[in-house]
């Protein structure tokens, strides 16, 4: 009976490969992109908090947690975002 190979062994290693030329064109877009992202989660936030304020005051304010709960939750997928795509490359 012959042993079966390792799957996970099997896979070819990529490398760290070389960026293509006018890949810093692409970086910068990227860069723009998550600024601009994180500018809006921030701003979010603020707006959450000036509803949940707003709401408080004529005696509601806890439907908004959840709407803060997804602005939060967006920072914090945007500011992992290079850390998740490295683990997978």
């Amino acid at each position: 009976m012959s042993e079966r190979p390792d799957p996970i062994a099997a896979v070819v290693d990529p490398g760290t490969g070389i960026a293509p030329p006018g890949a810093e064109g692409v970086v910068t877009i990227v860069s723009w992109v998550a600024w601009t992202v994180l500018a809006l989660c921030v701003l979010g936030v603020l707006l959450v908090g000036a509803r949940m304020a707003l709401a408080h005051r004529r005696g509601d304010g806890a439907e908004h947690a959840v709407s803060l709960g997804y602005v939060l939750g967006a920072a914090v997928l945007v500011g992992s975002a290079s850390g998740l795509v490295a683990a997978l490359v």
